[in-house]
C-alpha cells in the first residue's frame, strides 16, 4: 500500500528540503564577500562615487574598430552576485535557526541588511547610468519587497525614468552645481555622459552617415582632450557637455540653416557631402545639395504617404523617381544607384522606427 502523501507529495520527495532551506543562510559570508569583492579597488568605503565609478559606462573601441562598454561585464557580474546575496538573506531571515545560530549575531544581520540596501541603490544608479532596462523580475521584485520591509521601512525606489539624451548633463533641479561636486563625482559625470554622446552617435544617429561621421571626430577630439586633462575631473565633464549640447542642437555644425531644423533633410544633404569626398561632386556646392535634399524629401513623403500598405512599395516609388533624376544630373547608374541605395537605407530606418 503506498505511503500516505503529505498535501498530495510524497514523504520521500519531501525529505531534505527543509533542511536544505534551514541551511541556506550558511552560504551568506561567501555571497557577501562576493559581492563586496567586485568593488575590492575601492579606497574610500565611505565615498558611494567611488563605488559607482565601478560600474560606470566605459566606450572603447577594438582591434575590429568595434566600441564596448568595457564596464558591462563588471555590471552584469554585481547584478548576479546581488540577485544571489539578496535571495539567500530573503530565505534567512524567514528561518528561525539563523537567528539562533552564534555566527551569525545581530551585528552581523544588520550589516547584511544595511548592505543591501546600498548595493540595491547603487545597482538602481548604475543601471540609470548606463540606460539599461529596469529589471522587473521575480528576483528583482523580491529583493526590493525586502529591502523595504527588514531594511528601512522606506521604499527604495529606480530613478524615475531614462535620461532624456535631450536633457543630459543639466542641472538637477535640486540645484546640484556641478563645480560643487567632489572630483569623483565629476569624473562619473564625465564618463557617463560620454557614454551617451557615443551611443546616441552609433544608434540615434545610424540613419545619418555624415551627422555621424562629423559627431564621431568631434567626440574623438573630446576624448583626447579629457585624456590630457585627466587630473581635472570637472574640465573633463566640461568637454563632453559641451559636446552633447552641439548634438542637442540637432545640426552638425556646417549644416546650412534653411535644413538645419528638419532631422531627414540634413540626412539626405549629408548623403552628398559624404559623395562630395567619394566621388568628386565638389564642382557642385551647397545650395546645389541643400535643393536636391528639399527634393528627396518630397519624393519621400510622397512616397510614404502613398503606399501606407506596402514598404516595398515605398522603396520602389523612390527609385522610379530619382533614378533618372540622378542619372542625368550625375552623369551615369553607377553613381546614381549609390546615392539611391544611401536614400532608401536611411527611408527604411525611418520607416521601421515610423519615423515620417
Amino acid at each position: 500500500m503506498p505511503a500516505k502523501t503529505v498535501q498530495g507529495y510524497d514523504p520521500e520527495d519531501l525529505e531534505g528540503t527543509y533542511s536544505r532551506v534551514d541551511g541556506e543562510y550558511k552560504r551568506l559570508p561567501d555571497l557577501h564577500k562576493k559581492l563586496r569583492a567586485i568593488f575590492s579597488g575601492v579606497k574610500n568605503k565611505q565615498d558611494r562615487e567611488a563605488f559607482r565609478q565601478v560600474l560606470v559606462p566605459r566606450m572603447v573601441t577594438d582591434e575590429a574598430g568595434v566600441s564596448y562598454d568595457q564596464s558591462q561585464k563588471v555590471r552584469e557580474d554585481f547584478y548576479e552576485a546581488l540577485t544571489s546575496f539578496g535571495m539567500c538573506l530573503k530565505v534567512a531571515l524567514s528561518t528561525s535557526s539563523f537567528f539562533k545560530d552564534p555566527a551569525f549575531p545581530d551585528a552581523t544581520i544588520n550589516n547584511y541588511k544595511k548592505d543591501l540596501k546600498f548595493f540595491t541603490e547603487i545597482r538602481a544608479q548604475a543601471r540609470l547610468d548606463a540606460q539599461e532596462t529596469v529589471d522587473y523580475s521575480a528576483y528583482e521584485k523580491q529583493i526590493r519587497d525586502l529591502v523595504d520591509r527588514e531594511v528601512t521601512g522606506v521604499k527604495v525606489h529606480d530613478p524615475k525614468g531614462i535620461l532624456d539624451v535631450n536633457k543630459m548633463g543639466e542641472l538637477p533641479e535640486d540645484g546640484d552645481d556641478p563645480k560643487d561636486w567632489s572630483d569623483e563625482k565629476a569624473k562619473n559625470e564625465a564618463d557617463t555622459i560620454a557614454s551617451r554622446v557615443r551611443k546616441t552617435i552609433e544608434e540615434d544617429l545610424d540613419d545619418d552617415p555624415y551627422a555621424q561621421a562629423v559627431f564621431s571626430e568631434l567626440l574623438r577630439k573630446a576624448i583626447e582632450d579629457a585624456e590630457a586633462n585627466f587630473d581635472h575631473p570637472y574640465l573633463q565633464y566640461d568637454l563632453f557637455k559641451d559636446l552633447q549640447d552641439t548634438i542637442n542642437q540637432g545640426a552638425a555644425p556646417d549644416i546650412p540653416e534653411v535644413i538645419s531644423g528638419n532631422k531627414h533633410q540634413r540626412a539626405y544633404f549629408g548623403i552628398f557631402k559624404l559623395a562630395v569626398a567619394d566621388k568628386g561632386l565638389d564642382d557642385h556646392g551647397d545650395i546645389h545639395f541643400v535643393n536636391e535634399a528639399l527634393h528627396i524629401d518630397t519624393i519621400v513623403n510622397e512616397a510614404v504617404a502613398a503606399n501606407t500598405l506596402s514598404h516595398e512599395a515605398i522603396y520602389q516609388q523612390i527609385k522610379q523617381k530619382l533614378l533618372p533624376h540622378f542619372f542625368k544630373q550625375y552623369g551615369g547608374l553607377e553613381t546614381a544607384n549609390k546615392l539611391i541605395d544611401q536614400i532608401l537605407d536611411k527611408t527604411r530606418k525611418g520607416v521601421n522606427r515610423d519615423d515620417f
